[in-house]
């Protein structure tokens, strides 16, 4: 068992490492407990070009190595391991790392979120090189070039509409005739002349040397298959926030995601935090993410300094009635 903490991160990806950055230069001295899987879906992202400060992009991986590497400068401490359990249930509130227990008086939560795969064969090989669950991301990647939606959606048909600005075509596959989508999102796609729908297939697998050059479909009703051309596959069937651990003892919606107050990163449970794609269904960008790090760590920072019965020292976030001390 360790010594009680001000903070413990809980997640190692742009929100975590954020949040770190912040609460290390306020002298919270945060434990990031990164796990295994640090960094996020930045990780198996290739050239990120969207995000500021990088104008001729950079590598996924070397920008969440950087974001690390300046929230360590500062003081965070790294566990690199996965959280295997927490009792959020009283303060200070304890996360175990298997048989290693921490504690701290707050905890942010920036497990994030991951992409739904297909489990194809070739789909994970492919990743970065023709294939993603991004299309905001990765969508300057392909122009003039034909690619693949794959989904029923609102966010496939959001993305299909999305990634015409860049292709020459894209073709939305979906395994059956009809659609989860609203009827206004499905109308939109459908009046792009861009746009095209196959309907009854599904890809079977993901085909090319070294990129994606083609896929092969099978037809749900008659069991056909064929091969068809493509230059990119886009995976639009939703995201799961990475949640397991902490819906037991947080509010959160009906598909996992943590609920925050408005205008916050405060959850139900008073010093408990929430920042990054684990409370963010609409934007789950990058930016965004690191954005919502920053306020988990301001939020922390004046928790801790209301508790200590002085609000408005608190000085990288000065509440209105700090300008008065």
């Amino acid at each position: 068992m360790s010594d009680v903490r001000e903070l413990i991160i809980v997640g190692g990806g742009p929100a975590g490492y954020t949040a770190a950055l912040y609460a290390a230069r306020a002298n919270l001295e945060p434990l990031v407990i990164e796990g295994f899987n640090w960094g996020g879906q930045l990780m198996i992202t290739s050239d990120v070009e969207n995000y500021p400060g990088y104008p001729n992009g950079v590598m996924g991986p070397e920008m969440m190595a950087e974001f690390r590497r300046q929230a360590e400068r500062f003081g965070a401490d790294f566990v690199t391991d996965d959280v295997t359990r927490v009792d959020l249930s009283e303060q200070p509130f304890r996360v175990w790392v298997e048989n290693d227990e921490y504690r701290a008086k707050t905890i942010v939560i920036a497990t994030g979120a991951s992409a739904r795969w297909l489990g194809l064969p070739g789909e994970q090989h492919y990743q970065g090189r023709g294939v993603s669950a991004c299309a905001t991301c990765d969508g300057a990647f392909f122009k003039e070039k034909e690619l693949i939606v794959v989904g029923g959606g609102d966010t496939a048909m959001e993305e299909a509409s999305f990634l015409t600005r860049f292709a020459t075509k894209v073709t939305v596959v979906h395994r059956r005739d009809e659609f989860r989508a609203s009827q206004i999102m499905l109308d939109r796609a459908r009046a792009n002349d861009k746009i095209e729908f196959i309907t009854n297939a599904v890809i079977e697998e993901i085909l090319g040397d070294g990129k994606v050059e083609s896929v092969r479909l099978r037809d749900t009703t008659t069991g056909d298959t064929w091969e068809t051309k493509v230059d990119g596959v886009f995976v639009a069937i939703g995201h799961d926030p990475n949640t397991k651990l902490f819906v037991d003892q947080l509010d959160h919606d009906e598909a996992g995601y943590l609920v925050t107050k408005p205008g916050s990163t405060e959850t139900n449970v008073p010093g408990v935090f929430a920042a990054g794609d684990v409370q963010d269904h609409t934007y789950r960008q990058a930016v965004t993410a690191a954005g919502s790090g920053c306020m988990a760590a301001l939020d922390a920072e004046r928790f801790l300094a209301a508790e200590e019965g002085h609000a408005g020292t608190a000085l990288t976030a000065p509440r209105p009635e700090a300008a008065e001390v």
